[in-house]
């Protein structure tokens, strides 16, 4: 599953802001895979915290074969060694344990957190073991697919502002000025300034040189 938008967002995005306008003209629209599964996405972030993507995926392909599925139920009733034995640290193990237990007791509802305010899902994902505001700004992006989230605390978006718009720091005032001129499609927004960030226009280069924020 892709992340859902389309000409109406680029449209927005292109007659709010000249310089992203040339930005997606050339880029054109971006294929970005998501994780509907709200449980699944948030094991799997726990998981690929600090590690290469490769890494990631080695670990995540070895638990997958070891649930069967990613569910709270599955993930309950394996043992931490277990997840050791995939490749999964100790911490990370606990965590996602933890986060399982919450889930299957009924202390902590995802049904209810999915349909809450973005300010309130990241107050309620960030109080668990493992998850910060940024994990939890990703998975309203990736998993819930909340339409302007736009993050001050990830550096490939600071990169892709930067080579953007020709800053070489993008304070938290200039970043809230863009944020407001963005909204309400800051998430379509975040997937370019990614692409940006990753390369996609050859010869557009980062002023600020070789720092990220």
């Amino acid at each position: 599953m892709n992340f859902r938008y389309g000409k109406k967002e680029m449209e927005y995005l292109k007659s709010r802001d000249r310089r992203l306008g040339e930005v997606i003209d050339q880029i054109g629209r971006i294929s970005w895979m998501v994780e509907p599964d709200l449980f699944s996405a948030i094991v799997q972030n726990i998981i690929s915290q600090q590690i290469s993507g490769k890494a990631a995926e080695s670990i995540l392909a070895r638990v997958v074969e070891l649930l069967g599925e990613i569910t709270p139920k599955a993930v309950a009733k394996t043992d931490i060694e277990e997840f050791r034995t995939c490749g999964v640290s100790q911490r990370k193990a606990e965590y996602i344990k933890d986060f399982a237990a919450k889930v299957v007791s009924g202390e902590l509802d995802l049904g209810a957190v999915a349909k809450m305010p973005d300010a309130e899902v990241i107050a309620a994902l960030s109080s668990l073991r493992g998850i910060g505001v940024w994990t939890a700004e990703m998975l309203l992006l990736f998993t819930l697919q909340r339409p302007d989230i736009l993050s001050y605390g990830d550096l490939g978006i600071h990169r892709g502002m930067r080579m953007v718009y020709r800053h070489r720091k993008i304070t938290k005032k200039l970043f809230a000025k863009y944020r407001r001129r963005l909204s309400p499609c800051g998430s379509v927004a975040s997937l370019y300034f990614w692409m940006v960030a990753g390369g996609a226009i050859p010869g557009l280069t980062d002023p600020a040189g070789g720092t990220q924020k």
